[in-house]
């Protein structure tokens, strides 16, 4: 199974391509994508698009996992990083990949089985499990090979209908009454 993971973002994107196979895990292909401030935003998504295609078709990844996005305090920020990963989903459905979404915690619990290790912990953990003699970076890197990982250690697993099912809303309760 090869999975490309990818830490969204619209200034960086990580992306990171991880190979299992007979039990252990193969760094293929890792790095960011990067985008110029001064550049308008339009252009910056074409570049993301772009870039991420080329990644795409030079690697063949079976399936895409990436970073779900989770509350941040700056709006203008968070709607902008949702922009890049509209883009990001875009590229993958326009060449067949399927797409996987993962929390944070979820990542962090599939990586070091504890979901609230620190950031440190992760990098350092995934640096072991791909074998390489440092912590890529920048960290956004690090991160997407992380993702990559936490996509193969849960899927087609129980543990990946968990995290799955935590994801999804129970619209018959609210706060945890029933109604």
């Amino acid at each position: 199974m090869k999975v490309l993971g990818i830490d969204p973002g619209y200034a960086i994107v990580g992306y990171g391509v991880v190979e299992y196979s007979k039990g252990r895990y193969y760094p293929i292909d890792f790095g960011a994508i990067t985008t110029d401030s001064a550049m308008p935003f339009p252009q910056r998504l074409q570049v993301i698009y772009n870039e991420l295609v080329s990644v795409i078709i030079r690697n063949d990844p079976d399936e895409m996992a990436v970073e779900r996005l989770y509350f941040q305090n700056n709006q203008k920020t968070a709607i902008a990083v949702a922009e890049a990963r509209g883009v990001i989903l875009l590229s993958a459905q326009m060449n067949n990949i399927p797409i996987n979404e993962y929390t944070p915690l979820q990542v962090k619990q599939a990586v070091t089985g504890f979901g609230q290790a620190k950031k440190p912990q992760v990098m350092e953990m995934t640096r072991r499990l791909l074998k390489l003699d440092s912590v890529p970076r920048p960290d956004d890197t690090a991160d997407a090979l992380a993702i990559a990982i936490c996509h193969v250690q849960t899927s087609g697993t129980k543990l990946r209908d968990m995290l799955n099912s935590r994801n999804k809303v129970n619209l018959n309760s609210i706060g945890g009454r029933k109604l």
